[in-house]
C-alpha cells in the first residue's frame, strides 16, 4: 500500500490490528506513527489505553501481553513499539501475528532497515490479511521532485519546477528537511495561494535567489565564467550557505544525466524527460549543456566532482578550505 493511501485510511478512522512500518526512510515511518497516535485514541482515552515501548528496553513477551489486553472505556487500545529494530527476539511475535487482538492497534516502527524477510514471523505477518506491512524506502533523486509536487497537491498547491529544484538542490535528499521547508512555505503562503514560486522559496526558506547551487549549475551549463565565479566567491565567503558535498552531489546528478543524454537516440523533449527521469521543463538545460560540453569533457567533469567530493570529506586533502576547493573545481570544469 502506498503512503498516501495509508494516510487516507488512517484519516478516515480505518485501522488495522497490526502495522509493521519498516525500511530505510524514517520520514514515512515517523509521519504514519504520529498520525496513528493522534487518530486511534481520543485525548481522554489515552491515559488507560495507550502503551508506548522502546525496542532497546522492551521485552517481546510483555509487548504481547499488552497487546492482548482489552481496552478500558474505549473501542480500542494502541500499543506502539518505537525503535522496533532494536527488539530482541522479534520472531517471538509470530504467535501474536497469527491471532491478533481485534481491539488492539499494534504499531511496530522498525526504522533504518527492513525486517529480515527470512523470519517466519515476517512471513506469517505478510499472509495476515488484517495486517498492514509498509516498506519505507528512500526516494531516488528523480523521485524527489514528483514527491514534492504530490505533497503540495494534497494541500491544494502547485510549485514552479525551478522552485522545486532550488529546494532540493539546497536542502539535499533528507525528506524530513524538505517536508519541513514545504510546510513552512504552506504556512507563509496563507489561504488562497495557488503556486509556490522561486521568489517565495528564496524569501521564506532562507535560500538566496542569486547564490545557490541551482544558479551555479545554470552558470556552468552556459559556461558563464563571470556568473560562476561570482557565486563561487559568495560560497567561499559564506561556507555555511551551501556545503561543498551538497554542491558536488547536485552537480554530479546533473552531469551524470548529461552523459546519458549523449547516448539517447531520440532527443525529443518527451523522450529525454522520460529516459533521464527529469521534468520536461529542464530538458532544454541538457540540450544547451550538450552544445557547450563534449562527452569526453563531461566524463572528466564527473571524475572531478568525485575527486573534490572526497577532498571535501578529508580524503587526499591536507587542509585546503572548502571555498578554495570549490574555486579549483569550478575552474577545472570551465576550462
Amino acid at each position: 500500500m502506498k503512503f498516501e493511501e495509508l494516510i487516507q485510511q488512517i484519516e478516515r478512522g480505518q485501522f488495522a490490528p497490526i502495522y509493521l512500518l519498516h525500511g530505510e526512510e524514517p520520514f514515512f515511518i515517523d509521519r504514519l506513527s504520529e498520525l496513528l497516535q493522534k487518530k486511534v485514541l481520543t485525548e481522554q482515552e489515552r491515559a488507560f489505553n495507550e502503551t508506548i515501548a522502546y525496542g532497546a528496553d522492551a521485552d517481546v513477551v510483555n509487548i504481547i501481553h499488552a497487546a492482548k489486553r482489552y481496552p478500558m472505556g474505549a473501542a480500542r487500545q494502541l500499543v506502539m513499539v518505537r525503535e522496533a529494530q532494536r527488539l530482541d527476539n522479534f520472531e517471538l511475535l509470530e504467535s501474536y501475528f497469527e491471532v491478533p487482538q481485534p481491539s488492539t492497534v499494534l504499531v511496530l516502527c522498525h526504522k533504518y532497515k527492513l525486517v529480515d524477510k527470512r523470519l517466519k514471523a515476517y512471513k506469517v505477518l505478510q499472509k495476515q490479511k488484517q495486517a498492514v506491512v509498509f516498506e519505507s524506502n528512500r526516494l531516488r533523486d528523480y523521485q524527489m521532485g514528483p514527491w514534492v509536487a504530490d505533497y503540495l497537491k494534497s494541500r491544494g498547491l502547485t510549485i514552479d519546477p525551478r522552485a522545486s529544484q532550488l529546494l532540493l538542490d539546497s536542502l539535499g535528499e533528507s525528506l524530513e528537511k524538505v517536508a519541513q521547508a514545504v510546510d513552512k512555505l504552506v504556512v507563509a503562503m496563507g489561504p488562497g495561494a495557488k503556486q509556490i514560486t522561486i521568489e517565495q522559496v528564496s524569501r521564506n526558506v532562507g535560500i538566496s535567489k542569486e547564490y545557490n547551487v541551482f544558479e551555479l549549475q545554470d552558470a556552468l551549463i552556459k559556461r558563464d565564467v563571470f556568473k560562476a565565479n561570482r557565486i563561487v566567491r559568495y560560497f567561499a565567503a559564506n561556507p555555511k550557505a551551501q556545503p561543498l558535498p551538497m554542491i558536488t552531489g547536485a552537480l554530479f546528478s546533473f552531469f551524470s544525466k548529461l552523459l546519458g543524454y549523449y547516448y539517447l537516440k531520440d532527443k525529443s523533449k518527451a523522450a529525454v524527460a522520460s529516459q533521464l527521469k527529469v521534468n520536461p521543463y529542464f530538458v532544454d538545460k541538457y540540450q544547451m549543456a550538450a552544445k557547450n560540453y563534449t562527452g569526453v569533457k563531461v566524463a572528466q567533469i564527473i571524475s572531478l566532482l568525485r575527486e573534490y567530493d572526497m577532498k571535501s570529506k578529508g580524503f587526499g586533502n591536507t587542509g585546503t578550505p572548502d571555498g578554495e576547493l570549490l574555486q579549483e573545481m569550478v575552474f577545472k570544469i570551465l576550462h
